[in-house]
């Protein structure tokens, strides 16, 4: 079985909020509930993950009825409660490490990933999803970087004091709302330098275009799909899936069926034969070095062939089944994670 990297997940959200007495031991040992933890990810083949840290607000509606495609745009969320959040998931991911004995290890170069799938181990990014954590003046950025953040995404679809995240619209353009502030532009500059990965979903389409202009990194969007087959705000237009492979970057085919079906629909009885055409469309447009997974774990209603991490193979059987050869598998899978990786961080 082919290692997979998967560019997105919340499972440590969704272990945050069980407030159980050892979240770390519910994913290790395998709780069964959500979409991952670590039994299912290593029945499932994944190999490496960017793990999502996300600050919920108290007020902040996501799509996740069937019949909910325009849902209220979510509330701003104050620096103090998201850093306090963060760091919760941060201890928990600690925890995680200690507890797996090496199953699981965190990887701060595409060195430390390549190891970690050579030795069987699950490659840990951390991540954050949304800058709230940020102060305004990045006088905590060194901080989170010191605690190991290697990927950030300046928002989630809510606005904050660095940009303004799209909201969720069907059918919608991603072109709904302002893009980088100042304090946008010099974290984009600062996590440049320190060799942060800046990830482009849930932006608006000015804030990919701020990014693009501003960044020296290839540009990411680690969860995101193609709008040309799916109008969802969420989704990438044609011009900026070709922006991401001049870029030589990446987008990560978000499993997320509302952000696949071309009716928008949040129901998982979505056949796989859409996120090909996702794949196909993005490929064609980016280019075949420039595409892999971003599934959404933990964060969505994903199609039911899939189910949860056990469930990858099922769509790597479809992409065998649609004649993609084995060299554009083993790209897709983790082999362009891995350039871009290299490319960001070096090593």
């Amino acid at each position: 079985m082919l290692p997979i990297i998967d560019g997105h997940n919340d499972v440590l959200l969704r272990l945050h909020e069980k407030k159980t007495v050892s979240p770390a031991r519910d994913f290790i040992d395998g709780d069964g509930l959500g979409q991952m933890d670590l039994p299912r990810i290593r029945a499932g083949g994944m190999g490496g993950g960017f793990f999502a840290i996300f600050s919920p607000g108290s007020h902040e509606t996501v799509p996740d009825d069937d019949e909910d495609l325009n849902p209220p745009y979510a509330g701003a969320l104050s620096q103090r409660a998201a850093d306090r959040s963060a760091k919760a998931m941060l201890d928990i991911r600690d925890a995680i490490f200690a507890g797996a004995k090496g199953a699981v290890t965190p990887c701060t170069t595409a060195a430390e990933m390549r190891a970690a799938m050579d030795a069987g181990a699950l490659g840990f990014i951390t991540h954050i999803e949304g800058a709230e954590a940020i102060k305004p003046d990045l006088s905590n950025l060194q901080d989170y970087y010191d605690r190991g953040l290697r990927s950030l995404g300046p928002v989630w679809s809510r606005p904050n004091v660095f940009a303004t995240g799209v909201p969720f619209r069907f059918p919608g353009s991603p072109d709904q709302g302002s893009g980088l502030t100042v304090e946008g532009v010099a974290l984009v500059k600062a996590c440049n330098a320190m060799g942060i990965m800046v990830d482009c979903s849930h932006i608006t389409e000015r804030g990919f275009w701020d990014i693009a202009k501003t960044s020296t990194a290839p540009i990411v969007a680690t969860h995101s799909n193609a709008h040309a087959i799916a109008a969802s705000s969420r989704n990438l237009t044609d011009e900026q899936l070709r922006a991401i492979g001049a870029s030589r970057g990446m987008v990560g085919l978000n499993f997320a069926t509302g952000f696949l079906r071309p009716d928008g629909r949040w129901n998982t009885d979505t056949g796989l034969d859409v996120m090909l055409r996702h794949l196909d469309h993005m490929i064609t447009l980016a280019g075949d070095d420039c595409v892999g997974f971003g599934s959404d774990f933990d964060g969505a209603r994903i199609p039911a062939a899939i189910g949860d991490a056990a469930g990858l193979p099922n769509l790597v059987t479809a992409m065998e089944a649609a004649g993609y050869g084995a060299v554009l598998i083993g790209k897709i899978t983790s082999g362009n994670w891995v350039r871009v990786l290299h490319e960001t961080w070096g090593g």
